[in-house]
């Protein structure tokens, strides 16, 4: 019998001195009493435990940590209830003032969450509050860091999940984007059209310009063609009247000699009738009587050349 006795104490020492020891993993701490009142805060290690005097109260891990509130009402400005639900990404900082602080911090931070959301909201119209998610979530976190300092909690982010209008409000925003995106599609196929207009008209004004530049160009070489042919045509009958300038010389030469003088006389108004012409006539008229004149002067050449 006192054989049983006395194992069976030290079964029992063995399981209260296993007890004793706590091994506090990485990222957690706990928080310890010492006969009702606070007395330690242990972190990552080995820890020897007083029986029956200390108290571990509270295991609290060091990680971050992420509360997705469900959706609840929230009020705009301008009267329109959303649906909201939010996302609150913190950490435990103090261990001990998470542990006394508050009582229930999980519900304490979610009823402060729901507060804070509808106080912001409440400033905001509906179009703001649809377009300003980053600065509701930074004076969200902002104002939630602050309220839960007291209670060794830290709030590194808030994020608004979702933002739901009510029914009729989302249909009609709806047909505002999709009117929206009928007037875009508009202003680009009329700007489309305004490109492709100007496209054609400025080329036809750079084949106009093209057409006339190759009209003028071919009215100067007709021009010049023109004139090049006449300056050729006036050259050759200047160098006729020459021909017969130089034969009547000749001829008058042999006339002063063997000429009477009426002969000479009119041999000399032919010579002026040359000069008359300046080498710019086409035609020249001789009276008939001087042409028995001319005859005679080339018969005079003929003999002198025999």
């Amino acid at each position: 019998m006192e054989i049983a006795i006395g194992i069976a104490i030290v079964a029992v020492l063995l399981v209260v001195a296993i007890n004793c020891i706590v091994v506090v993993q990485q990222s957690r701490a706990y928080v310890v009493e010492w006969i009702g009142a606070f007395h330690a805060v242990w972190g990552v290690g080995f820890h020897l435990k007083v029986p029956f005097f200390e108290r571990i109260v509270k295991k609290v891990s060091l990680k971050e940590q992420v509360l997705d509130y469900p959706p609840q009402p929230v009020i705009t400005k301008d009267n329109v209830t959303m649906q909201i639900d939010t996302v609150v990404y913190f950490q435990i900082t103090d261990p001990k003032l998470y542990t006394y602080g508050v009582e229930k911090p999980m519900i304490a931070m979610e009823t402060l969450t729901a507060t804070t959301l509808r106080n912001i909201i409440g400033d905001l119209e509906l179009d703001q509050t649809l377009t300003s998610r980053d600065v509701i979530n930074t004076k969200m976190r902002a104002i939630l860091d602050e309220a839960t300092d007291p209670w060794g909690i830290k709030v590194n982010r808030v994020e608004l999940k979702n933002i739901l209008p009510p029914q009729d409000i989302q249909s009609s925003m709806e047909k505002q984007m999709k009117a929206e995106r009928d007037r875009r599609q508009a202003i680009l196929q009329a700007e489309g059209q305004k490109k492709s207009a100007i496209l054609v008209a400025e080329g036809q004004k750079e084949a106009a310009i093209l057409q006339a530049d190759a009209e003028k160009q071919a009215a100067i070489l007709r021009a010049e063609a023109e004139k090049q042919a006449a300056i050729l045509k006036a050259d050759g009958q200047a160098q006729a009247i020459r021909a017969v300038q130089k034969a009547m010389a000749d001829s008058l030469n042999l006339l002063n000699n063997s000429c009477p003088n009426d002969q000479v006389i009119k041999l000399k108004a032919i010579e002026a009738m040359e000069k008359v012409a300046d080498g710019k006539a086409t035609k020249i008229i001789i009276p008939s009587e001087m042409q028995g004149l001319v005859g005679l002067a080339n018969g005079l050449v003929e003999g002198a050349k025999k």
